[in-house]
């Protein structure tokens, strides 16, 4: 049996320190450790890296303090839309739902869209129609606003310019099981004060989540705007198939890339099939968890504390 590895995401976001006390990063962490162990423990057992990717993300999607299900961010109207990818590294299938105003969890339909569905890719109330029909937990709307993101959203109407807020939140994880099996999630409640319909990066193949068993798996956070324009998880992918790159370099690259043409946030973590780890960003913040079966988890919230990790 290989290598056990879990890495998950909170969202990354160049922020003023000031917005995350020390009292909101304790809770933070509490909920990343609790998402990790909620994957992980399922990768110890011998599971397989979907169901643990899966069971992250679906922890911080009911977590109110991530932008993913039940924190998702308001959009211009007062609504809450959810999106999510879920892809199978041994498969190349994957499934993908955007518009969401009702299900719990997008990330497990998103998985029951790619193993019962007929397409890869579903949205607004076809998607919700679909998760009706295969019994996933729905919601009312008040479910998703909590008290925190309303305050936000009131003062974003305040704003002049309320197309370009820059709360833009995410969560993924991605896995190696110990039977060589990769896998991606991404789940987000996209950018505060968005238009109604705006669709992101999380729930775009090669653009928020990308897994394939022989080269590796990705889930980014960020800009969506720009992570999709960019394909940065196919980025990552196709530098380290075809120039040869280790994942770090290759995750190092795919932040770095058109940055000049296409500018903002971006998060990637990352891991190959040998194991290795990937976890980079060009944001100050980047809410992350990690943990193999030879270490003890590692949690952060600063990229300082990361610098330190990976020195």
């Amino acid at each position: 049996m290989g290598k056990c590895v879990l890495i998950i995401h909170g969202g990354a976001v160049n922020t003023d320190p000031a917005t995350i006390p020390p009292e909101k990063e304790e809770q933070l962490k509490k909920g990343l450790k609790t998402a990790l162990m909620a994957g992980y423990e399922i990768l110890e057992r011998g599971g397989h890296a979907l169901d643990a990717v899966e069971a992250a993300v679906k922890s911080m999607e009911d977590n109110r303090l991530f932008n993913a299900g039940r924190g998702g961010m308001f959009n211009i109207n007062g609504e809450v839309e959810t999106e999510a990818a879920i892809m199978d590294g041994a498969t190349l299938r994957g499934g993908a739902v955007s518009g969401l105003k009702l299900v719990r969890n997008p990330v497990s339909l998103a998985r029951t869209v790619m193993e019962k569905c007929k397409h890869s890719f579903l949205t607004a109330e076809g998607a919700q129609e679909f998760a009706l029909s295969q019994g996933l937990t729905l919601q009312d709307p008040n479910y998703f606003k909590t008290d925190e993101q309303r305050q936000e959203w009131m003062e974003i109407l305040q704003e002049a310019e309320v197309e370009h807020a820059n709360k833009h939140d995410t969560v993924g994880a991605v896995a190696l099981d110990m039977h060589g099996n990769l896998a991606s999630a991404t789940s987000t409640g996209g950018i505060e004060g968005k238009l109604r319909g705006r669709v992101g990066d999380s729930c775009i193949f090669g653009g928020g989540a990308y897994a394939n068993n022989e080269v590796c798996s990705v889930s980014c956070t960020g800009d969506g705007e720009i992570i999709m324009l960019a394909s940065v998880a196919h980025e990552v992918y196709a530098l380290r198939k075809y120039k040869k790159m280790t994942i770090t370099k290759a995750a190092q690259a795919a932040v770095e890339m058109y940055a000049d043409k296409l500018a903002g946030d971006r998060g990637i973590i990352a891991v190959d099939p040998e194991g290795n780890v990937a976890i980079e960003s060009n944001t100050n913040v980047f809410r992350c968890a990690y943990l193999t079966d030879d270490k003890e988890p590692f949690i952060a919230i600063w990229k300082e504390e990361l610098e330190e990790h990976f020195k």
